[in-house]
């Protein structure tokens, strides 16, 4: 490994969890005692489209005109990430793992390892048409471009792609490295067992008091009400709450029928080896229409 190989990515497709466990990861390293502000996640984790991140390393207000001028910026705002702080760190990305221009969107120079947050495609299109302020035949179509890219508050680009074809790439495809996948139904379900094994992953002896702690911080109800006093700065203007239901299995009563059934059609592959439980119920949800 070289010593600049200190970046453990929190990738995931938009929508599917990411912030959710940022602010478990923080609230866990917090020291014994504080509670940490949401609106001060930049001080535990950095997400790799900042705005200033950009602007420092351009040298003034960045706004790229063309994918080869973001990527030529971002390898150096990755490798002044990188070098940021000793040691592994935790940095946030919704990219997709991929080679454009000559160069790496995720640059395995600057890898360590990769946690993989996944959320099945039928809750993601409705908090994701919530996030964009769109509606949901319009996401869809969004989550089935395999050239779908986002914008960051600042201008940054995001390259997203497909909904399956974005698991693909970072659970097959990524760099040989240390990788640990986790789907949020999980993170609901069973959240003591999902997070013992991701510090099993990270080498981290579980310290049981802290864990309790950190997963009372951020459980719904509490980053809920942290953002009805607060606010959330990370929140898009689309939307008037960031934390809204999480909870599993929202599509149910989100979804008609036939958009249930465009979603299982476009990604039925991926469905069958990670959410095999979602097939025979959306079949019959599909076919009620």
């Amino acid at each position: 490994m070289n010593n600049l190989q200190r970046i453990i990515w929190l990738a995931s497709f938009p929508k599917s969890g990411n912030t959710w466990l940022r602010t478990f990861l923080a609230n866990y390293f917090q020291p014994p005692g504080s509670t940490l502000d949401i609106n001060n996640l930049s001080n535990f984790t950095t997400g790799d489209v900042r705005q200033d991140l950009y602007d420092r390393i351009y040298g003034a207000s960045f706004h790229p005109e063309t994918p080869l001028e973001w990527l030529r910026v971002r390898q150096r705002v990755l490798r002044m990430v990188a070098a940021s702080k000793p040691g592994h760190h935790f940095v946030k990305t919704h990219c997709k793992v991929m080679r454009l221009e000559g160069y790496d969107v995720i640059p395995p120079e600057y890898t360590a390892a990769a946690i993989y947050i996944m959320r099945n495609p039928f809750d993601v299109a409705p908090s994701y048409a919530r996030h964009m302020g769109t509606d949901v035949d319009a996401v869809i179509e969004h989550m089935k471009d395999h050239l779908a890219t986002g914008r960051a508050r600042g201008g940054t680009i995001e390259y997203i792609g497909r909904w399956d074809q974005h698991i693909i790439d970072w659970t097959e495809m990524a760099f040989g490295l240390p990788l640990h996948v986790i789907r949020y139904e999980d993170m609901l379900a069973e959240t003591k067992k999902t997070y013992r094994e991701l510090f099993g992953f990270l080498k981290i002896k579980v310290d049981k008091l802290q864990l309790r702690r950190a997963m009372a911080a951020t459980s719904f109800k509490a980053l809920q009400r942290q953002e009805k006093v607060k606010g959330f700065r990370e929140r898009p203007d689309t939307m008037k709450q960031f934390f809204t239901k999480g909870k599993a299995g929202a599509w149910r009563e989100d979804l008609s029928p036939s958009q249930v059934g465009r979603i299982r059609e476009a990604f039925y592959p991926t469905l069958e080896k990670w959410y095999p439980e979602l097939l025979e119920e959306t079949e019959s949800f599909a076919g009620a229409g």
